[in-house]
């Protein structure tokens, strides 16, 4: 198996991703999620964490942890599968994302992240928010594979902290909250 995916090319990798991506969007159509925000129109960054617009238009704050999602399955991808060409650890990476968007797309997780001070009223992704998300992980994969290990380590704490101060939130925090919210970081962000 690992002879034969060292014989397919970066194109083969690609069209498997781009297959990936379209099944990602079916599948979120299937689900109910709207193709763009039900505003009418498509924004290229949505400011705003608390506003209808959040998670349904091309960017927003939370495009900084897919960005961290593609540094993180880089790495581990590295270490427990180095053997794959890369082109392979990152259809992996696809793969992964995928499943969490489409999971993330549930009513269950939905419902969960409601639960949290910066949630309230969120109603998934769109479907072009969705695509974008796992093509902010694929941009995090890349410059974790092309820049040296200091540099995507400072640039991954430095998003961290800088979505941490401007929106009070943040990769870690968001998988806190997932799994436990604790009402003392729903208070620190839901301060003004």
């Amino acid at each position: 198996m690992l002879a034969f995916l060292k014989r397919l090319t970066f194109w083969h990798y690609a069209a498997l991703a781009a297959s990936f991506l379209v099944l990602q969007g079916i599948t979120l159509y299937v689900m109910g999620q709207p193709g763009i925000c039900t505003c009418g129109y498509v924004k290229l960054w949505e400011n705003v964490v608390l506003s209808p617009g959040n998670s349904q238009h091309l960017s927003d704050w939370y495009t900084f942890s897919h960005l961290a999602h593609g540094v993180i399955f880089y790495y581990l991808l590295s270490r427990f599968a180095p053997a794959l060409p890369v082109g392979a650890r990152l259809a992996v990476a696809f793969g992964v994302e995928i499943a969490w968007e489409l999971f993330e797309n549930t009513d269950m997780i939905i419902n969960r992240y409601r639960e949290s001070a910066l949630a309230q009223g969120y109603v998934g992704d769109s479907i072009l928010n969705s695509l974008m998300d796992t093509l902010a992980m694929a941009t995090g994969f890349f410059a974790a594979w092309r820049f040296p290990v200091w540099l995507t380590v400072a640039l991954l704490i430095g998003v961290e902290l800088f979505a941490g101060y401007m929106i009070r939130d943040n990769l870690l925090l968001n998988i806190i909250n997932l799994l436990h919210p604790f009402d003392f970081i729903n208070d620190w962000q839901s301060a003004k």
